[in-house]
């Protein structure tokens, strides 16, 4: 039986290389990959929706709700256990899971990414993990993607731009945003833009968008209605705002990082989700703001236009009542939305930072004009404007990704008169974090590590070289008690013109250059008189196998070296890399890179 199926399959590909030319293919996979991401969107926002109806259905609106305290920790619990004992993998950080994917495993992602990150993260956030769905959507998307293509044994290059139509079409999908799935995929997984690649983008983006609509109706994900049209006289607080939006960003980027670290420290999952589970149900139960992914926060901030409806954003609080401390509650927020989405995911649980950086920008740009408004002489500045820009300019900064926080704000509200200061603010927070931070909060463990692909052509090939590929083993090992004629025998069975000497322990300690002896090695008389400690020379420099080839390349131009062992981190020999060695490999995968 099992004969029969793996023959029908065999059958299915043979003919689709028949009858489906390549490149109609994909076009038919990007659509399919845009139906099925979107269908796993409107699943995973419908599972969130329900849990926190179900949970939160009964709370009063007139003071504190002390199952804030037991919910939180109840759902990273239970998504903790279910990562460790059901997935058995690490499923955090998605996006940058997809971008090493990209750079270091030729566009292939584990098929439980297709289903084991929506489960986790509707719990997680459901029970009012302060985190987002995004992330999660967006490595669901990718692995569909990737995997569809693995079945039809599409090639690496075909795999990694069906992984960028699994992202477009899980952000057109969950906020009925087809530009700014596309956008997201050119601007922050750094796919090329080519004429290969862009139609199946659109195509997936398009795709994910209409069945959302389909779905759920065409309305924007947040509603937001221009009461006031955009002044020119307002130009300057814009900019202020992007730059606040980008020290905001730095804020969130700069916390989170350290707070990572932190959990990182802690070996035993159970201390991990002690300390994640204390620091989010006391940060919730404060400010039932920080629960889940905040977006009745922003419909709330977009959509008000007067104190009594703002400080309704302190119901189900101990600030409840206290309206005159609107202003207080909301910089609280903002200050501690850090420590609850890192307590979130160190303590076991699996989001995003998307809905994050959205609801931080909404309430900054609040918060900004509110108090210009209340505490200065300034133009009047329209509240849920300025909460719309801080929600684009929070996102570029965060994300480093200035065009999708402008296209995905317009498509997310409908605001697309406001696309102007949208632009500015997106602009300006991108160019303040990128004085202290050249790299998202996305990328920068890629890129300290060299293992990010980027847009620039050089750099994107040598990230897809790897050091393994390019290390020459055939080179003959003399050790240093060795005597001059045991080291001819050796020369005489060898075809290289270099020796690499190690001690006892295989530890490389310098090199034998034939040049160096060739006046001495034929005469028998000297022999026994030299060892190979004696006849051997130092190396200009040492290459690890953990060197990127990056690295690789600056070491070659540091020493003006032609070859350079390589060792391990305890100095073991393992072989050596040449420069024409590195330069035929890199013409070949650039060959394959920039093949359309």
């Amino acid at each position: 039986m099992r004969k029969e199926k793996v023959s029908i399959y065999q059958r299915i590909l043979i003919w689709r290389e028949k009858n489906i030319k390549e490149r109609q293919f994909i076009l038919l996979l990007s659509l399919v990959v845009g139906v099925c991401t979107a269908l796993a969107a409107l699943l995973l926002k419908g599972l969130i929706h329900w849990i926190q109806n179900f949970l939160t259905n009964n709370f009063t609106i007139e003071g504190a709700n002390y199952l804030y305290l037991v919910y939180p920790v109840v759902g990273i619990f239970i998504a903790g256990w279910f990562v460790r004992h059901i997935v058995k993998d690490d499923i955090g950080h998605g996006v940058t899971k997809i971008l090493y994917a990209i750079s270091r495993r030729q566009g292939r992602i584990k098929r439980h990414n297709i289903w084991s990150s929506i489960a986790a993260s509707s719990i997680t956030i459901g029970f009012g993990g302060s985190v987002g769905a995004e992330a999660p959507i967006v490595l669901t998307g990718s692995a569909i993607g990737s995997n569809l293509g693995s079945v039809f044994k599409m090639n690496h290059r075909t795999l990694m731009l069906l992984v960028g139509c699994g992202a477009a079409g899980a952000i057109a999908g969950i906020f009925k945003a087809p530009i700014a799935g596309l956008v997201f995929t050119l601007e922050v997984l750094m796919i090329d833009l080519t004429m290969t690649s862009l139609l199946p983008l659109l195509i997936s983006s398009v795709t994910a968008a209409t069945v959302s609509y389909i779905v759920s109706g065409s309305e924007a994900m947040f509603k937001f209605n221009l009461d006031n049209q955009f002044e020119m006289e307002r130009i300057p607080y814009v900019l202020l705002l992007g730059i606040l939006c980008g020290l905001v960003s730095l804020y969130f980027t700069r916390a989170m990082n350290w707070l990572e670290g932190i959990f990182g420290k802690l070996q035993k999952p159970y201390k991990k989700f002690i300390l994640g589970g204390i620091l989010l149900s006391v940060l919730i139960f404060l400010f039932p703001s920080l629960y889940g992914e905040g977006y009745d926060t922003i419909e709330l901030l977009l959509n008000g236009s007067s104190n009594k409806e703002w400080d309704t954003v302190l119901n189900n609080s101990l600030f409840y009542g206290y309206g005159n401390l609107l202003l207080v509650y909301l910089s609280l927020v903002v200050l501690f939305k850090v420590f609850a989405t890192s307590a979130t995911n160190g303590g076991g649980g699996t989001g995003g930072i998307f809905a994050p950086s959205l609801f931080l920008g909404c309430i900054v740009g609040f918060i900004f004009s509110y108090f210009s408004n209340e505490f200065s002489v300034t133009p009047d500045l329209p509240e849920k404007n300025f909460a719309l820009m801080g929600m684009a300019g929070v996102m570029s900064g965060v994300m480093h990704a200035p065009l999708t926080g402008v296209f995905l704000i317009a498509e997310l509200t409908g605001g697309y008169d406001l696309f102007l200061p949208l632009m500015m603010v997106s602009v300006s927070s991108y160019l303040t974090i990128i004085i202290f931070e050249p790299h998202s909060i996305y990328s920068m463990r890629l890129a300290k590590k060299g293992q990010l692909l980027t847009h620039h052509k050089d750099k994107a090939v040598l990230t897809l070289m790897r050091m393994e590929h390019v290390v020459e083993k055939d080179f003959s090992v003399v050790h240093l008690e060795m005597d001059l004629g045991e080291l001819v025998k050796v020369i005489s069975n060898s075809h290289r013109n270099m020796f690499p000497v190690t001690d006892k322990d295989g530890v490389l300690v310098g090199v034998v250059l034939l040049d160096d002896i060739r006046n001495i090695m034929f005469r028998q008389e000297l022999y026994h008189r030299f060892t190979v400690s004696k006849l051997m020379t130092g190396i200009p420099a040492r290459l690890y196998d953990s060197d990127n080839m990056e690295q690789v390349m600056r070491t070659f131009d540091d020493t003006g070296a032609w070859n350079l062992p390589v060792v391990n981190v305890e100095g073991k020999y393992l072989g050596f890399v040449s420069k024409s060695k590195i330069f035929n490999s890199y013409r070949e995968v650039l060959v394959q890179f920039s093949e359309d």
